[in-house]
Parts: C-alpha cells; sequence; structure tokens
C-alpha cells in the first residue's frame, strides 16, 4: 500500500482544525498540525508534508509569509498549497496572486470541497 499522504494544517483557530483534521483522518490522511506560521515552517524544514492547508490571517507569521517563504524555496515550492480565509471581500486573484498559492478555499467551506481540492493534489 501506499504510504499515508501527510496534511499539515496551519490555523490558529482550534475547531477549525479539529473539523478539517477529522475530515481528512477520516479520508486517510495523516494530520499534522501548526498554531501559527512560525511553527508550520519550522515542522515543514524537519519533515515536508504532501500537502499545506493554510489559513491567512494568524498570529506571529501569517499566511501571507509563509507562503511566499514556501514557495521561494526550491525544494519546497512544489508542495501545494491551498489557502483558507475568511475574507471573501477584497480580490481573490489579487491574494492569489500574493500567496503564490495552488488553491483557495473561503470559510466557511464545505468539508466535500475541502476534500475534493486535497484529492486534486494529492490523491
Amino acid at each position: 500500500p501506499d504510504p499515508v499522504k501527510k496534511v499539515l494544517i496551519v490555523d490558529d483557530e482550534p475547531d477549525v482544525m479539529k473539523v478539517v483534521s477529522f475530515r481528512l483522518e477520516k479520508a486517510g490522511y495523516g494530520i499534522v498540525t501548526a498554531a501559527n506560521g512560525a511553527i508550520a515552517l519550522a515542522m515543514i524544514a524537519d519533515a515536508p508534508p504532501d500537502l499545506i492547508l493554510l489559513d491567512l490571517r494568524m498570529p506571529v507569521m501569517d499566511g501571507y509569509d509563509v507562503c511566499n517563504k514556501l514557495k521561494g524555496d526550491e525544494t519546497l515550492k512544489r508542495i501545494p498549497v491551498i489557502v483558507v480565509t475568511a475574507s471573501s471581500g477584497g480580490n481573490i486573484a489579487d491574494m492569489m496572486n500574493k500567496t503564490k498559492a495552488d488553491e483557495y478555499l473561503i470559510k466557511p467551506f464545505d468539508p466535500d470541497e475541502l476534500l475534493k481540492k486535497v484529492r486534486h493534489f494529492i490523491g
């Protein structure tokens, strides 16, 4: 059997983390979590995940900084990043441009939509 695909969830809201973790674990993914961008980057350096779900608004280091660091790094830029944001106001294209993320989800999102996007990138 294939090794379990690992998803890193970076979000400062424990409830969001719980729901997302539960859905992805049920679908057979391995889950690791980080409460802010600085922790996430340290974890990614140690053990790069197969995909990252990244909240944009967080303390310490926000999702924009995390995503730009990842996408600017030769060894890490191939990791798909799905940005999760509550801000539907504003221009999505602009946000995607600024983060260089691969995909996005607007909170609150449908868990099936989440699974579809995750599967699109890592099966």
